[in-house]
């Protein structure tokens, strides 16, 4: 559904446009105060958790984190897309000290959700008034993110008259952000009713929060495993005040904080980019600037702009849709995450080869942030969990529709190729088509079963739905006559050549990869399904990619 829809006819959650740039600019300041370009490759380079800035950011001179508290706690009831813009910004700067305010948004989300409203005002209210850092307590060594395999328990404790005053946990956790300084937290642990929430104090007996692990990146981090030795809270400090919500609760936030991680994602690896790209236009070599050589342009900067222009569409029509009221965005959550975090860290790398030795030097910057997003692959869920929830949940919406939910994007693309030929939706519509046969294919023939296949078809899923969502940005910013129109067609039209292939390779993978189908069942199916136009999509992109260049390297309007 496309952001102009809420637009126009839902209220929607957070702030106005100006008071988020007031909020964005407060970053600025903070890059230029406290966060400079010394200190954080200092905390890097000496693994330091900087405390004190981050209860700096967090104190009444600042107070970040008052922009995803409600305003009735205190807060200042920012949306998703006010926090996916802090979010962003923010890793920018640096994505370890990202990840520890991060931190305290996730643990404070259990509470938001499904907090009374005595909890909210003791524990939320703590947050806003700056006196607090939160850790998110759920991940276990054995289960990942596989929250039914939790061990942690919490036994309840009763009094003479069989009424709970308490619970007694015992377990231990892996992997927690901010763990090893946090406050408080906010655990997630089994009880006879099922997995729930509790929050821990920091100093409650038994309670014991680990030394920091050394880490790849995101130095800046705390990062400390968490063990509870029949450790007693008292039964206000269940979640909720009903045992058993616990799944719901988490299941509930995993749409928008998987969101929150594309942001990070995005805002790091734009980071690499933002030193990649003035740095061809200074480097001459062979005579000239890189700036104006394809093998470094064409190769190493601008398929990455392309994708981050892609994922920076779908972020915000999603952050949009939550802001909107939509609750049920798991599957779109996981898409965000998976496509921007693996873009960012291919982004990344390939900064490094483009600085040449240089990006392998830690003065430089790139080596650090290629360090420091290896791990948005890998928090709140990996890229594998992500593809496998994509490909069970968008298969069973296909199946259980009769193939309505793809079909309906195709149809959108073709309406909106009759409006606009020039983004690519022609190509977009086309592959959702063949998504969509090649989904139904492999539900009829069982291969669901295998996991490589769901994976070739989560890939296929996440580049459509992508796709479509710049298509509609490109479409809709060509209409307003936006300055960035040209760069976003542009963009638009390289990525539909890059969904087209992607959508032809892996329904190609499928139809051979398996054995079942005779090269005559393939034949049809690809006649069937008018396909044939998918490899024609990358006509005249070497011409979009020049004018990227143009617009990015010489500033062009």
């Amino acid at each position: 559904m496309s952001p102009s829809v809420h637009e126009s006819s839902t209220p929607l959650h957070g702030l106005d446009a100006e008071s988020r740039q007031m909020v964005l600019d407060i970053v600025t300041k903070i890059k230029t105060r406290l966060l400079t370009r010394e200190n954080v490759l200092e905390f890097d380079r000496k693994e330091i958790f900087p405390e004190e800035i981050i209860r700096t950011l967090l104190g009444p001179d600042i107070g970040l984190q008052l922009l995803f508290i409600p305003e009735e706690y205190g807060g200042m009831s920012g949306g998703a897309r006010d926090c996916c813009a802090l979010t962003r910004e923010m890793a920018g700067v640096c994505l370890g000290v990202a990840t520890a305010f991060f931190a305290i948004q996730l643990g404070a989300d259990p509470l938001i959700v499904g907090g009374t409203d005595a909890q909210k005002e003791k524990w939320l209210g703590a947050i806003a008034e700056g006196r607090s850092l939160v850790a998110y307590a759920v991940t276990e060594s054995g289960a990942g993110s596989n929250l039914a395999a939790l061990k942690t328990k919490a036994d309840p404790v009763c009094d003479a008259s069989g009424t709970v005053t308490g619970y007694r946990i015992n377990g231990s956790k892996q992997f927690i952000s901010t763990g090893g300084y946090a406050d408080f937290i906010t655990l997630l642990a089994v009880t006879p009713e099922g997995p729930s929430f509790f929050v821990v104090e920091k100093g409650t007996p038994g309670f014991v929060q680990g030394k920091g692990e050394e880490k790849h990146g995101i130095r800046a981090s705390n990062t400390s495993p968490l063990t509870f030795t029949d450790v007693f809270v008292p039964v206000e400090n269940l979640v909720g005040g009903v045992p058993g919500q616990g799944l719901k609760q988490a299941n509930s936030v995993f749409g928008y904080t998987r969101l929150m991680v594309a942001a990070m994602a995005l805002g790091a690896g734009e980071a690499a980019l933002s030193i990649a790209i003035p740095y061809a236009k200074d480097r001459i070599q062979f005579g000239s600037p890189l700036s104006e050589k394809q093998g470094y342009t064409h190769k190493l900067i601008v398929p990455h702009i392309v994708r981050f222009e892609a994922a920076s569409s779908y972020l915000d029509e999603i952050a949009l849709r939550i802001d909107a009221g939509d609750t049920d965005l798991q599957v779109e959550g996981a898409i965000a995450k998976l496509f921007a975090s693996e873009t960012a860290n291919r982004a990344a790398d390939d900064a490094i080869q483009a600085l040449g030795g240089y990006g392998y030097i830690t003065e430089f910057g790139v080596e650090k942030i290629k360090r420091d997003v290896r791990i948005t692959c890998i928090y709140e869920g990996t890229s594998e969990i992500l593809q496998n929830i994509i490909s069970m949940f968008r298969w069973k919406k296909t199946w259980k529709t009769k193939g309505a939910y793809y079909r309906s994007i195709a149809e959108e693309m073709g309406v909106l190729n009759q409006k606009n030929d020039q983004v690519g939706c022609l190509f977009y519509g086309s592959a959702a088509a063949a998504l969509n046969r090649t989904i139904l294919l492999a539900h009829e023939n069982r291969l669901t079963r295998s996991q490589h296949v769901m994976f070739c078809l989560a890939d296929m899923m996440t580049h459509v739905e992508i796709g479509a969502s710049l298509a509609r940005k490109a479409a809709a910013l060509s209409i307003s006559s936006d300055p960035r129109a040209q760069k976003i067609q542009a963009a638009s039209r390289i990525f539909a050549a890059e969904v087209a292939q992607l959508v032809y390779q892996n329904m190609l993978k499928i139809l051979l990869g398996n054995g079942l189908f005779n090269s005559e069942t393939i034949s049809e199916f690809l006649a069937s399904i008018s396909c044939q136009q998918l490899p024609f999509a990358c006509a005249n992109t070497f011409q979009d990619m020049d004018r990227i260049c143009e617009l990015v390297f010489h500033n062009e309007k």
